[in-house]
């Protein structure tokens, strides 16, 4: 029985991830919630790893939010993810767990990166300043794992993921990502009667969206690659590995599957008075098929599975 550790497994891709765990008869799952474990704090981390003989990790914690929780709180994104990750690498590294995957975000790359964005774009331009704290703190923890696999011989691996969306994400109304935000307006102008649903910028923005399942799914496969495999899929000592779909779409494009998941008849327009943000942003997924792995879950299937969930969180039946 593999005893495997789960941080952050109340959050969206942590949850997901142990939803697949779980199905595993060979693992045993360790998790624990704040109030039993303080992430942030070095010596509650070490005598955990030291007690519980832990034999894989999966560092899914983070300090997350939108554009306005960056700019507004810093020097806690940078603190706060810096000191998660060095707790934990370091001390799974202290305890003798040699298998551990750290995950990360498609922000890593700079502003103008290339696309599609492959790994090697990493530290070769300036980042998005909006949320640069949390990207620093996300390339210092791809960092921290190539470092022990160099001086220590670890089999600490890295994956970024593209823009996620499914069970447990975020729908606030002020801070959530595109995805939940837009779902949470077409359900409410649905059950409004609402003529009307504007969606900020002209709608030509493209962009890649990856289901949570499929996210868990790939980080379960990239631990469990071979080592053989993976250093032959790989270059020397990189130790992070994008996960996406490939394949990008318009935000209207996906504006409109929106509303006929969510079955809104009213029409759907675009304020180009606002802001498109960057005009694409697509992974480069190559290294991963190279692996043997690519997604399962296409966006409407994805959309259709989410607003399921989204309407029982409600308590909503829906029509």
């Amino acid at each position: 029985m593999k005893r495997v550790f789960v941080a952050g497994h109340k959050g969206m891709v942590g949850s997901a991830i142990v939803r697949q765990l779980a199905a595993q008869k060979d693992v045993e799952l360790i998790v624990r919630d704040r109030k039993q474990l303080n992430l942030l704090n070095q010596a509650e981390v070490q005598t955990f790893f030291e007690n519980e003989k832990i034999d894989q990790v999966y560092l899914a914690a983070a300090k997350v939010g939108g554009i306005v929780a960056n700019n507004t709180y810093p020097a806690d994104f940078i603190y706060e993810n810096l000191m998660i990750e060095c707790n934990i690498i370091h001390s799974a590294h202290m305890a003798d767990v040699n298998d551990l995957v750290f995950l990360g975000s498609s922000c890593i790359y700079p502003k103008l990166a290339e696309q599609p964005m492959a790994e090697n774009a990493l530290l070769t331009g300036t980042l998005e300043r909006t949320n640069e704290p949390y990207a620093v703190a996300k390339i210092a923890g791809i960092k921290l794992c190539e470092s022990y696999n160099r001086q220590y011989g670890r089999n600490y691996r890295s994956v970024m993921p593209t823009n996620l969306y499914g069970e447990n994400d975020n729908f606030h109304p002020d801070n959530s990502h595109v995805i939940p935000a837009l779902m949470r307006r077409f359900h409410e102008a649905k059950l409004n009667d609402t003529p009307e649903v504007v969606v900020w910028g002209t709608g030509k923005p493209m962009r890649e969206f990856l289901h949570v399942d499929d996210m868990a799914a790939a980080s379960i496969f990239v631990a469990n690659v071979s080592q053989e495999t993976y250093e032959s899929c790989t270059e020397p000592m990189l130790s992070h590995i994008n996960v996406g779909t490939g394949v990008d779409c318009t935000i209207a494009e996906m504006a409109l599957t929106m509303a006929e998941v969510v079955g809104y008849k009213g029409q759907v327009s675009f304020d180009t008075t606002k802001p498109d943000g960057a005009p694409r942003k697509l992974m480069n997924v190559d290294t991963l098929k190279k692996l043997g792995w690519a997604y399962s879950i296409e966006l409407k299937d994805g959309l259709e599975s989410t607003y399921d969930w989204y309407m029982a969180s409600l308590k909503c039946i829906r029509s």
